[in-house]
């Protein structure tokens, strides 16, 4: 066990100095570091000395660290369908060309916009191509991802109707519904989630009328769903929110809208969703990319983050780009502020808008297609397997489906940890969060699967199965 650094002097942090700190602690009004920490339960505190190594040379680091990433497999190195919320897809070389220009990876944010012409430039076509993909009359600079999207968007309408209550689907991303109830805890939003049909999938529109009142102040629905279905109902929804005078939110998979119709016209209020697909890279799960577009000025007034406009200079009208909005808490006053949220993903978005604009509406158009018919390839070939059920759902899908082996007498993971050893990795388990599913999990396939991928998968399934 090696000494703390109570005990030991860092050349690099002044505070490792025990006169230093001192000095510190007296000032702040407090005898010991820990005392800084007396929120966290004791219970949960750790009461040993941590087993950190002592400091090892620069190229013994390097090497350390190269030994342990050579642990990892990458989706690159093996067929993965995975998605679940972070999903597999090609990025044209061009657009990580253009993001890792210095101008734009080093800027971070436009702290100082007036001096960041070509950044604001960046994020303005982010947020127009997000508006004319979505159907919004506006959308924000970004914010973290889809979850926090969620979140901000319950608060959004809230403060909007002054009413408490959110209303969410059954069948959605676990991780998702953790992030919202955290936003919604404090400022005492109610989360109230409608059934869904287990066999369609599709909501119960009986229960929906039901579960809405006079406090309700959204519905939130996803299309396509968690599960990777579409829900076929959405005007009626959308109908039945807007008698109740409640706002209608709705969660996208941004490449699907290449194909179906944008939100704005089954009368969506807001529209969020996870703009990783659209050029950004895995990442081991982060950083994603948050969406959030809506219609209407009275909206927009509310709507978090950061908004960039265009505009001309005074003397010579130029075209000139500036913050028009921001209303965050390091700008206003804290009680003014829509959200909290510190910062944005600014290189993501950028790296969205040259997706976009490299793919174009066609382009889009022809990628899900391409999608479509690998993922329905996929469908029939696993549900002509014995015992599977493929999708267990029975609804159209468009990237995602759920895959059943009630019938097969193997558990789902086991399915999972033999793939594993053959070198695929399956998709997302979803029994232990939809338990009414059994032994289900949840595939993706997009662009990047090959029919021999496809193929790979099938007859390894069949082999595990054996």
């Amino acid at each position: 066990m090696v000494k703390t650094s109570k005990y030991f002097i860092h050349p690099y942090i002044p505070n490792s100095v025990p006169e230093i700190r001192e000095e510190m602690l007296k000032e702040i009004g407090v005898n010991s570091v820990e005392e800084l920490f007396t929120d966290i339960p004791e219970e949960i505190k750790l009461k040993k000395e941590l087993n950190i190594p002592n400091s090892i040379s620069e190229n013994q680091i390097k090497d350390f660290i190269e030994l342990t990433l050579s642990k990892n497999i990458t989706a690159s190195e093996i067929p993965t369908f995975l998605g679940a919320g972070c999903w597999p897809h090609y990025i044209p070389a061009v657009v990580n060309e253009i993001v890792n220009r210095s101008e734009l990876k080093t800027s971070y944010t436009p702290y100082q916009p007036e001096t960041s012409q070509g950044l604001l430039q960046a994020l303005f076509e982010y947020q127009s191509l997000i508006c004319e993909l979505t159907g919004m009359d506006y959308a924000n600079c970004s914010l973290y991802d889809w979850s926090t999207s969620l979140g901000e968007s319950a608060r959004m309408v809230t403060r909007i109707t002054r009413k408490n209550e959110f209303i969410v689907p059954h069948f959605i991303n676990p991780e998702r519904l953790a992030t919202l109830m955290t936003y919604a805890e404090p400022v005492g939003i109610k989360i109230v989630q409608t059934k869904q049909n287990k066999i369609t999938g599709q909501t119960d529109l009986t229960d929906l009328e039901k579960k809405l009142s006079n406090d309700t102040a959204g519905v939130y629905l996803e299309n396509p769903s968690y599960l990777g279905y579409y829900e076929l109902g959405v005007e009626t929804i959308s109908e039945i929110a807007h008698k109740h005078d409640a706002l209608f939110v709705i969660g996208v998979d941004p490449i699907s809208l290449g194909i179906l119709e944008p939100p704005s016209n089954y009368g969506a209020d807001i529209v969020i969703g996870e703009g990783q697909p659209l050029g950004n890279e895995m990442n081991y799960g982060g950083p994603l990319l948050g969406i959030f577009g809506c219609r209407g000025e009275k909206l927009l007034r509310q709507m978090p983050g950061r908004i960039v406009g265009m505009t001309t200079t005074i003397k010579e009208a130029h075209r000139a780009y500036c913050m028009v909005l921001q209303t965050r808490e390091q700008h206003i006053r804290r009680e003014k502020a829509t959200s909290n949220i510190c910062s944005n993903e600014a290189l993501c978005a950028i790296a969205t808008a040259t997706y976009l604009s490299l793919l174009g509406p066609i382009g889009l158009r022809n990628l899900c297609e391409t999608i479509i018919t690998k993922s329905h390839y996929a469908m029939k070939k696993l549900n002509d397997i014995k015992g599977i059920k493929a999708p267990l759902i029975e609804a159209q899908h468009f990237k995602e489906f759920t895959i059943n082996f009630n019938e097969t007498g193997k558990k789902v993971e086991e399915v999972h940890k033999k793939l594993l050893k053959y070198g695929i990795h399956g998709g997302k388990i979803l029994k232990h969060d939809f338990a009414e599913l059994g032994e289900t999990a949840l595939y993706c396939f997009t662009e990047i699967h090959s029919q021999q991928d496809i193929d790979k998968l099938v007859e390894t399934i069949e082999k595990v199965l054996r």
